[in-house]
């Protein structure tokens, strides 16, 4: 039995299909299967083409008509002897005879599902989108804190604190319960006291509705743009996605968005060391215990592994080289600056400008706060805007040069 298309305002329309007198029932030699989709294909169908008017619809309904009939054949197997799939299946064709559209040619994608929301009308996959998720609970958007580490390395804590440290070996960056950050440095040149991080390795632990256990490592001349496994999100898992990599310049920077928990990573390579920079939901951030208190993002370095900014001695670049070579790239003389005048006069090297110069355009982008983008301190020590300093300034043209002991 063929049933014609019926014509509603001089456009074709599918019917939709009633059983004949003889027929209220499919055949019971040929039962019908829940699994029939029959119906999703008719909707697809609908939807496409109830926006096509006129006689320019053509190349639009035989793109339809045929993503139609691709949609019942993958689902002909379930829809034997289901009345609506038959009636389809005869009506498309004679459409597409009628439209003189070719078998062959371009079909749509099907439409994409919105997943149901649950009974208080959140998304089950929203809980692996750290921000929506925050706002729907809270009714405000989440705090950011950030961290940073690069150069010698110097180290810009998610307090605003900033160390250059002397660290040899293995340290972590950070250790909670979402991340696992580890840096290992190494001198920067024979003989000298300070080091460059040489080796980053980030685990992104397994989160169970969300992402697999993830780790990226990334070393000198080898930042990858994928993790260990060779892939570039957190796995097959409903949230996967929320978990990404991208490559910003080929081998030397890349972007690690990890949506789940509202946090942004980024590595860098600049002259011979690597960079670190985070922004990381301040909840994340503070997800540890007392057993994790060694971390540099949180406390900075210890007090012992401390180095002062201030060039002294014999560098292997002249001091005021260095500093007219930081200025082109870093013209305001914070921190950055210092660290970007300390690594060049230690290792020779112009390219650790861009080192600074990397973490600086990180800070832009990463600090909830742009005014504390710039931070200002006197030989790495203290910052220049404490009262302590302050005072000292206030009182040594007085002569009270006793006060310097006290401080």
């Amino acid at each position: 039995m063929i049933l014609k298309p019926f014509h509603h305002h001089g456009e074709d329309r599918l019917p939709f299909p009633t059983p004949p007198p003889l027929l209220k029932e499919p055949p019971r030699s040929l039962p019908v299967s829940p699994q029939c989709k029959i119906l999703r294909c008719n909707s697809d169908y609908v939807a496409a083409t109830l926006h096509l008017r006129g006689p320019e619809r053509g190349a639009a309904f035989c793109t339809a008509l045929r993503s139609y009939s691709l949609c019942t054949r993958r689902t002909a197997r379930t829809c034997r002897g289901d009345l609506a799939f038959h009636s389809a299946v005869h009506g498309i064709e004679d459409l597409m005879i009628q439209n003189n559209c070719s078998k062959e040619g371009p079909t749509a994608p099907p439409r994409p599902r919105p997943p149901a929301p649950n009974a208080r009308g959140f998304e089950p996959l929203e809980i692996c989108d750290y921000e929506r998720s925050f706002l729907h609970k809270h009714g405000r958007p989440p705090g950011f804190q950030h961290c940073a580490a690069f150069g010698d390395p110097h180290i810009r804590t998610f307090h605003d604190d900033f160390h250059t440290c002397r660290v040899e070996g293995s340290w972590p960056l950070l250790d909670n319960d979402y991340l696992f950050v580890q840096a290992t440095s190494s001198p920067v040149a024979k003989g000298s006291n300070a080091t460059v991080t040489s080796k980053l390795t980030i685990i992104f632990k397994n989160m169970k509705e969300c992402i697999d256990q993830k780790v990226y490592q990334a070393e000198l001349d080898n930042v990858p743009a994928a993790f260990q496994d060779g892939s570039i999100n957190g796995g097959a898992r409903p949230g996967g996605s929320s978990l990404a990599i991208r490559e910003r310049s080929p081998g030397r920077h890349v972007e690690i968005r990890a949506d789940y928990i509202g946090t942004t990573i980024a590595v860098r390579q600049a002259g011979r060391q690597l960079s670190f920079s985070i922004r990381a939901a301040e909840e994340v951030a503070r997800a540890f215990t007392e057993e994790q208190d060694l971390q540099l993002c949180v406390a900075g370095c210890p007090r012992s592994q401390r180095m002062s900014r201030s060039p002294r001695g014999r560098g292997r670049v002249p001091a005021e080289t260095a500093r007219a070579l930081c200025r082109e790239m870093l013209p305001v003389e914070d921190v950055y600056f210092q660290s970007c005048v300390f690594d060049v006069v230690t290792s020779g090297d112009a390219n650790f400008t861009m080192a600074a110069h990397g973490a600086l355009e990180d800070a832009r982008l990463f600090l909830p706060d742009a005014e504390k983008l710039h931070i200002f301190q006197a030989g790495g020590a203290r910052p220049l805007n404490s009262p302590s300093f302050l005072l000292l300034l206030f009182l040594l043209p007085c002569g009270l040069w006793a006060v310097w002991l006290h401080f």
